[in-house]
Formats: C-alpha cells, sequence, structure tokens
C-alpha cells in the first residue's frame, strides 16, 4: 500500500495557519488562546492587505490571489458598523473615554475578526486542504489525551488547573484564561468536559466544527481521527446544541443537491399530502420532542429565556437604534447572568441596537446564501454551509463574537470559498459556448 504524501505548507500564511492548529492544546495549556486567535487575526489580516498593497512586488508565494470579493467587503463594512454602533452607545449613555477605548478594544479581539478572517481565505493563497489537516491534527491531539481528562474527576484530580497570568490582557472572564481537566454540571452535579474551550457548550460546537472539516480530509486514518474526537467533545459536552449541530450541520449540506433534482421534489410532494392527514399526530410529536429537549436542562432554559425576554424588552423601551453600549448586569431572576449574554440576536439588540443586528444580519445572510446555491450545485458547498449553519447554531446561545477567536479556521473557509466562487466568475468562457 502507497503511503500518502506528507501534507506541507507552500507558504509563510500556511505555514502560519497551520502550526497554529497543531499548537491548539499547547496553547491551551498556557491559557493562551484567547490571545492567540486575535494576534493570528491581525497577522494574517495585515499580510492580506499588503499583499492587495504590494502586488508583484510581493514575494510570488504570498501574491494576492485576486481582488476581495463581495461578500467580504460586506464582513467589513458590517463589522465597521459594529464599531460605530458601539461609539454612539457609550456617547448615548455616557460611558466616557476610558470605556470607549476599552470597548473598542474589545471590538477588536472580537467583532474585527469575522472579518479579518475571511479577509485572510479570500485574498491569501492558503489551500483548504491546509485547513482540513490541521483540524485534524487537533483531533489527534484529543484522542490522545481524552482517557487523562475522562479519569480525571474519578481519580479525585481538581476541576481547574490553573489560570494564566496572560488574563491581565483582558478579556471577557478568567475561564478564556484557565485550564480545566472537567467541570460539574450545576443541574447534575455530573462531569462534563470542555476541552480547549471556555465552556462546554461552546466545546460541542467546536467539535460539530471538527467533524466537519474532518469530513473533506482525503487521508482515511487523519479522517478516522478528525470524526472520532469531534464527536467525543460532542458527548463528553452534554450539549443539546452539539447534538442538534452534529446532526443538522453535517447532513443538511449533502441533502442540497436534492433540490436540482425532479424525483425529490416528487418525493416532497408526496411527503405534503401525507401532512395533511398526519400533521396533528406530528406536530403533538414534535412540540413533546421540543419540550423534552428544553427539559434536558431546565433551569438553563429558564434562564436563556428570562435573559432575552429583559434584553428585549430594555432594548426596544430604551436604546432602539444604537443599543446600550456594553452588557448590563442581570438581577437574581437569571442568576446575575449579564443582560445581552448567552444569545448572539438578542445581545446584538441590547448592546448595539437594531443597527447592530443588521450589521450582522446582513453578510451572515449573504454568505448563507452564496453556501446554499453552491452547496446545491455540488461537494464544494457543503463545509462553508455547515460552518455557516455551525455559526448560526453558536448564535442562538452563545455571543458569537467573543467565541471567534476558536471560530477561526471556519471563518478562513469563508473567506476561501468567496475567493473559489469569484475566480469561477472571472474564468475564461471558453470559444463556442456562450455565456
Amino acid at each position: 500500500m502507497i503511503r500518502p504524501a506528507p501534507l506541507r505548507a507552500q507558504n509563510p500564511a500556511e505555514a502560519l495557519v497551520l502550526r497554529t492548529l497543531a499548537w491548539t492544546w499547547p496553547f491551551y495549556f498556557l491559557g493562551a488562546l484567547y490571545v492567540v486567535g486575535p494576534v493570528l487575526a491581525w497577522l494574517l489580516g495585515g499580510l492580506a492587505a499588503l499583499s492587495l498593497y504590494l502586488g508583484p512586488a510581493i514575494r510570488a508565494d504570498l501574491r494576492a490571489t485576486g481582488p476581495v470579493p463581495p461578500v467580504v467587503w460586506g464582513w467589513f463594512a458590517g463589522m465597521a458598523l459594529m464599531l460605530v454602533a458601539l461609539w454612539a452607545g457609550h456617547v448615548n449613555w455616557d460611558m466616557g473615554l476610558k470605556q470607549t477605548i476599552k470597548s473598542s478594544i474589545g471590538w477588536a479581539k472580537g467583532w474585527a475578526l469575522m472579518a479579518l478572517f475571511p479577509l485572510a481565505g479570500a485574498v491569501l493563497p492558503i489551500r483548504r486542504e491546509v485547513l482540513i489537516r490541521g483540524q485534524c491534527i487537533v483531533g489527534l491531539w484529543t484522542l490522545a489525551l481524552i482517557p487523562i481528562l475522562a479519569a480525571a474527576p474519578y481519580l479525585g484530580l481538581p476541576e481547574r488547573i490553573f489560570t494564566s497570568p496572560l488574563k491581565a490582557v483582558g478579556g471577557p472572564g478568567p475561564e478564556y484564561f484557565s485550564v480545566y481537566f472537567f467541570t460539574f454540571d450545576p443541574s447534575s452535579w455530573t462531569p462534563r468536559w470542555q476541552f480547549y474551550a471556555p465552556w462546554s457548550p461552546f466545546a460541542a460546537l467546536l467539535g460539530v466544527v471538527m467533524v466537519l472539516f474532518a469530513l473533506e480530509e482525503k487521508d482515511n486514518r487523519w479522517r478516522a481521527a478528525g470524526i472520532a474526537a469531534g464527536t467525543l467533545m460532542i458527548l463528553m459536552s452534554k450539549s443539546r446544541m452539539g447534538l442538534v449541530g452534529l446532526v443538522a450541520c453535517t447532513i443538511g449540506p449533502r441533502m442540497m443537491p436534492l433540490i436540482l433534482r425532479g424525483w425529490a421534489w416528487q418525493v416532497v410532494a408526496a411527503l405534503t399530502a401525507a401532512l395533511a392527514a398526519l400533521g396533528p399526530a406530528l406536530i403533538r410529536l414534535v412540540s413533546d420532542g421540543v419540550a423534552a429537549f428544553k427539559g434536558a436542562r431546565a433551569d438553563s432554559t429558564r434562564v436563556r429565556a428570562t435573559l432575552q425576554r429583559i434584553a428585549g424588552e430594555r432594548w426596544e423601551n430604551e436604546a432602539f437604534w444604537f443599543g446600550h453600549g456594553r452588557v448590563a448586569p442581570g438581577p437574581h431572576l437569571v442568576e446575575y447572568m449579564p443582560i445581552g449574554s448567552h444569545h448572539t440576536w438578542w445581545g446584538l439588540l441590547f448592546v448595539k441596537g437594531l443597527i447592530g443586528f443588521l450589521a450582522l444580519l446582513v453578510p451572515l445572510v449573504w454568505q448563507t446564501g452564496l453556501a446554499l446555491i453552491d452547496a446545491a450545485r455540488g461537494p464544494r458547498g457543503r463545509l462553508p454551509l455547515g460552518i455557516v449553519m455551525t455559526l448560526v447554531l453558536l448564535s442562538m446561545g452563545e455571543n458569537i463574537e467573543i467565541e471567534a477567536y476558536m471560530m477561526w479556521p471556519g471563518l478562513i473557509i469563508l473567506g476561501l470559498h468567496a475567493r473559489e466562487l469569484a475566480d469561477e466568475r472571472r474564468a475564461p468562457v471558453p470559444q463556442g459556448v456562450t455565456a
């Protein structure tokens, strides 16, 4: 049997990406991941801007692959509008220059990454297979460490190992700089694992992303490692959202080509007719399933629902256009969780108002539309569509901007996919073929 040649980086941008992924766990052991993500974003973004500016004057293996695709400009416009909404909210609520500067730095470590990483993927000559292999390397690290992590609570080891002094750089909280073996679920006092994420539900969606990348890997051994590690991350995190993502974000993109098949539409028509008779029973079944899903962690569901209701009421009544500028302390009713947290869309409305809400909605819908169309046409769109579906799922239970530092491989893929679509549109039409 001939072993496939090892995958090697072909330029400094690929080397930076591949090594950063390969060192995910060592960076986590240092409590440095929250620092590494933004630094990588601004390095790659700066390199992309330099490549565009210098053109053919830059070294050949770093030359821009083409102009910036329109959807990436859309991400830049949206994230710039986020900054404008932030400033407006701080001015409206008299938060002062010191707080405005601090929040602007937070924007540079959060929302800005949603534009910088797609720019890097669209402009720099980074190949898909480099990102795919890098994720599988993280998966191999994870598989090697899972026996230790799984045994930790039964060996009497502590939940948290230590908190890195890097927390001095500032961030959403100490958990972003802490190293854990595991944590106890406060609702059941059973162990759940968060791997290299700040908490377990986010680890589950990182597991979904790992599975999505691994499914595109050509080497069987690396693919098996990535899929196994991602699936175990989802199961051991005990996250309901992760289980939904594992099914929806992997199967959904692979079913998209069916919308172009005539027989598929005939099946849909038959199923629609059957729903006329079976509809009430199915509605009851779905309702019972949703109730059981929410009841699996009833306290968490109640707190999240209350946070969203308070955020919506205060946004509409107090700060419709530009929001409150920052999250606000929550009452005992929501276990003192900040108002504007635990949900990207309600959080945006509360913190940045309708302007901030639209600043994310427009580029995300645009990117999703591109991925949907391309996934229906062929396999190239499956990974980008799975990524945007994961981002949408993530936004329903988390604040996406403070987790962009770990979603960066997927964000680079979105830019890379936009580049592939732009290259296809610019490709010359063969002679004798009408456009």
